[in-house]
């Protein structure tokens, strides 16, 4: 559990349903790889794992939207997420969502918090 929150980028830098800001986070006791949308105006946060098999979602980048920007979606197994739950919604995942994280987005910053306990 993070002690303190830690900032990972400027709130102008999440378009709704456009690119998201990778960034890393310790979980169970190791680096991993992590990402922050905006999506219905709010931001939303995961670990950089498919629930299938544990890969990276991005097309490119910081690319995690479907196409139509409403889903996010598994670039290497076509598993699909809801970009506000993490919940899965298709493909492989057979209904595991996403890890979600904590975070707070205040004062034109997003700040993550730590890793969204159930």
């Amino acid at each position: 559990m993070a002690a303190a929150s830690r900032l990972i980028c400027e709130s102008a830098a999440l378009r709704d349903s456009g690119d998201g800001v990778r960034f890393e986070i310790e979980y169970r006791g190791e680096r991993a790889p992590a990402f922050a949308v905006r999506y219905g105006g709010r931001v939303h946060a995961y670990l950089n794992r498919c629930a299938h098999v544990a890969t990276e979602l991005d097309w490119r980048e910081g690319q995690f939207f479907d196409l139509e920007g409403r889903d996010l979606i598994c670039s290497t197994h076509g598993a699909v997420y809801a970009a506000a739950s993490g919940h899965c919604l298709g493909g492989p995942c057979g209904g595991t969502p996403l890890v979600r994280l904590r975070v707070e987005e205040r004062d034109g910053r997003v700040y993550y918090l730590g890793v969204q306990d159930g």
